[in-house]
């Protein structure tokens, strides 16, 4: 019975928790009490393990992450909800506008649109206004005693600046058409707008004919290494001008024409002349834009260089042929003989041919230069004899074998 005792006592003593202050140890513990003191052991007992600062680190690093995320999703969603009631709102605004338009336009187009022609024309900005290119004075007077067509060049005034700097090199070109046998150049005057030429021109023609001619006066702007530029020009029919007395007027001037002429191509040269050696060397360096000759669209063209006085050929060279192509490059240099006394009576001519193995080579066409020659040959050849020992190089643009023949004197057979 005491051994029995003692066991029940024992098992009492374990299941039965100590009394806390403040209570009757007569007082038996409820449930509550029971889990609330093991909880408090249990957070007594995991506070005493240590937790490393890593961990504790990675935790507050997740924990930010997905608070983050959370704002993310809830922005991202009223943002939606914002864009969708103002797409509505924009559709409905769209639908309303395109309506009122259409029923503006019904009532009102017929009633306060005014018809183009009762617009101010000051007020439509698709007017082209006219470009001023400048103007021109020149005279005109024929001598009945012998036949002869006197044109003056005197000023001009007022010229379209081509130039980069703001100016132009201009000279002035007349000629009668349609024949155009006969050409002048003025002076090239160095950059200026308002020249002053003060030269004339003799055209020997009879007056019966020269109604039939329209006379040209055509201002250019001279470029050394490129096509000169045509800043305008002046036609007047001769069968509308009463030659009784002495013309003096301006004129403004107009849009040059294109030239109807066929194109033949343009040429590169040198002319350089040794005083003391009476030495004239051509170096003839390229071509382009040839005419085309043969049947495949290209040419076989090589150059011809003769020394000419008074109508009659003195020497003859020429360079090798280049086949098949209408750009050739030659670089090729030739020396006349040429005295001192003699350097003013001798003229260069450049013929430019196309050579064919079977029938006879062809000129594609031809340039001189000297002292009775015109416009940029003359230019050319006075730059070489104001250079003296100095090769100068030009472009000229080839001309008819015809036209060159007869300025030349050479009668063509």
């Amino acid at each position: 019975m005491n051994a029995a005792r003692r066991e029940a006592a024992m098992v009492s003593a374990v299941t039965t928790p100590e009394p806390e202050p403040g209570h009757n140890a007569t007082e038996t513990p409820s449930k509550q009490d029971v889990f609330s003191h093991m909880k408090n052991k249990f957070m007594n007992e995991l506070s005493k393990i240590p937790i490393p600062p890593w961990a504790l680190a990675a935790i507050i690093i997740v924990v930010c992450l997905l608070l983050l995320c959370c704002c993310f999703c809830i922005c991202k969603k009223c943002c939606s909800k914002k864009k969708k009631q103002k797409k509505g709102k924009d559709k409905g605004k769209a639908q309303i506008n395109m309506k009122e338009v259409k029923d503006l336009g019904k009532s009102y187009i017929d009633k306060v649109q005014p018809d183009v022609e009762d617009l101010d024309p000051s007020l439509l900005g698709d007017e082209k206004k006219e470009e001023k290119l400048g103007k021109l004075q020149y005279s005109l007077d024929y001598d009945f005693q012998n036949g002869q067509l006197i044109v003056g060049m005197i000023q001009a005034a007022d010229l379209a600046a081509l130039d980069i700097g703001g100016t132009s090199d201009p000279y002035v070109k007349v000629y009668l058409l349609p024949d155009k046998k006969k050409k002048f150049e003025t002076k090239v005057h160095r950059k200026t707008l308002n020249p002053t030429f003060n030269e004339s021109f003799t055209f020997k023609i009879p007056y019966s004919e020269l109604g039939g001619k329209i006379l040209v006066m055509s201002v250019y702007d001279f470029d050394r290494f490129s096509k000169h530029d045509a800043i305008g020009e002046i036609r007047i029919p001769m069968s509308t001008i009463d030659l009784a007395h002495v013309i003096e007027e301006w004129r403004d001037l107009e849009s040059a024409e294109k030239e109807e002429q066929e194109k033949l191509g343009d040429i590169c040269f040198s002319l350089r002349y040794v005083p003391t050696a009476g030495k004239l060397t051509v170096i003839v360096l390229e071509a382009k834009n040839l005419k085309k000759m043969d049947v495949g669209g290209l040419s076989d063209p090589y150059v011809k260089i003769q020394l000419m006085q008074n109508g009659k050929r003195l020497k003859k060279k020429k360079t090798t042929i280049k086949k098949n192509t209408l750009n050739p490059y030659y670089n090729e240099s030739f020396s006349f003989e040429v005295p001192f006394e003699q350097i003013q009576k001798v003229q260069v001519v450049i013929t430019v041919l196309d050579y064919d193995k079977l029938g006879k080579n062809e000129a594609i066409g031809k340039s001189f230069v000297g002292c009775n020659a015109t416009g940029a040959e003359l230019r050319h050849w006075s730059d070489m004899l104001a250079n003296p020992r100095r090769p100068i190089a030009q472009w000229h643009t080839l001309q008819p074998e015809e036209e060159v023949d007869i300025a030349l004197g050479i009668k063509t057979s």
